[in-house]
């Protein structure tokens, strides 16, 4: 039997695309956890990595509340969506996704060549009237391709095409574009820090580029895909040309369709990894230091996840400190059993089927009961390090 002392687990999941918040995923495992045993005091630290989950990860973390404000969806339609602002009174954190995700849509609506990223901009205009001065954009789950154009339109940039007249929404009508005018740019955006956090690696252009890798995943055609490559490739050189930014090549700055690359070229955003962004603002390292195991997870572990997913960083970073680290999935993909070498010491799905097509509740139901199962067989084992 383990001796009578309490053991810290840090518990520090992603989402579970579809169902589970990376809050409620935490508070899942931790809950499976304190059943099985009163030894265990598990320390919850909800993680993301650029996608849905990422404001609500650093809100849970940094404390602040919830705005909610009228945006338009990736088809121009009136939503609400909503992003944090965190205590501090000058820091936001939006998810592009809540305006521009693929959730959003229905299978049968998504249409890179017309998905919009304008209301991402209507995001940053309510940060700023709240007070922000330092803005974190999530670049994750995006239904677009439209390297951010809409987001500069809404926030007063004028994208024209040889006649002088503006651009249709969408990745399609990049083509087209002629000349960019900043001169009605919103001025408290000189005065705002912003960084793109990315759940990917991707360039902007090229055959790893924005449009080719994730256009079909969008709901691209393999001609739509040509049309939004080369629209990207216009783009990049009329930003050039006008605004002096060369985007092209940059790490992160194909994530969310290209957004990464407008982010940069007209907010001067800096690009950096969504999930070290996340593990920074929500102190994984100091939690994980007084943990003697880590349990993280994700709605689909397979060979993608060791690729600058939110698990594959707190892999990294208790593989640093020396720590065991689990995960925790809803179903396991295609070379799942590869990640031994990124270090994961045991991958545990909750269920067989597609973690997509269970509701919420069952979700949570399943990850608590494996938790509490995981628990169980450490009690049995005689330690759990």
């Amino acid at each position: 039997m383990l001796r009578q002392r309490t053991l810290k687990i840090a518990v520090a999941p992603a989402g579970f695309k579809g169902t589970l918040s990376p809050k409620a995923a935490a508070q899942a495992i931790c809950t499976g956890l304190k059943k099985s045993s009163p030894l265990f005091q598990p320390l919850a630290a909800p993680m993301a990595d650029g996608g849905l989950g990422t404001a609500e990860a650093i809100l849970a973390a940094k404390g602040g509340c919830r705005i909610r404000v009228r945006v338009r969806d990736p088809l121009g339609r009136k939503i609400t969506a909503t992003y944090a602002m965190l205590a501090d009174g000058k820091t936001a954190v939006i998810d592009m996704a809540a305006a521009c995700g693929m959730a959003l849509l229905r299978s049968d609506e998504l249409d890179p060549m017309r998905a919009s990223t304008f209301g991402v901009g209507r995001m940053i205009l309510s940060a700023l009237d709240h007070g922000a001065r330092m803005i974190v954009v999530g670049l994750g789950d995006s239904a677009t391709v439209d390297g951010g154009a809409g987001m500069a339109a809404a926030l007063g940039a004028r994208l024209l095409d040889r006649c002088g007249r503006t651009l249709a929404p969408g990745g399609g009508a990049l083509e087209k574009l002629a000349r960019i005018d900043l001169h009605g740019l919103e001025p408290r955006l000189k005065k705002t820090k912003f960084i793109a956090a990315a759940d990917v690696t991707n360039p902007l252009l090229g055959v790893n580029g924005a449009a080719r890798v994730f256009g079909p995943q969008k709901g691209a055609s393999p001609q739509e895909v040509e049309h939004l490559a080369a629209g990207l490739v216009r783009f990049a050189r009329i930003v050039a040309r006008d605004i002096g930014a060369d985007v092209r090549n940059l790490r992160h700055a194909g994530a969310a369709g290209g957004l990464g690359a407008g982010l940069r070229a007209f907010l001067g955003a800096e690009l950096r990894s969504g999930a070290e962004t996340v593990a920074r603002a929500i102190g994984l390292k100091k939690i994980i230091r007084q943990s003697v195991l880590v349990i993280t997870g994700e709605g689909r572990v397979d060979r993608q996840t060791a690729q600058g997913k939110a698990p594959a960083r707190v892999a990294e970073i208790a593989r640093e400190l020396g720590r065991p680290v689990f995960a925790l999935c809803g179903v396991l993909g295609p070379g799942w059993e590869t990640l031994g070498r990124a270090g994961f010491a045991a991958i545990f799905p909750m269920s067989e089927a597609e973690a997509d097509v269970l509701d919420k509740k069952t979700s949570y139901a399943l990850l608590r009961d494996l938790a509490e199962r995981i628990g169980r067989l450490l009690i049995e084992c005689g330690n759990p390090v």
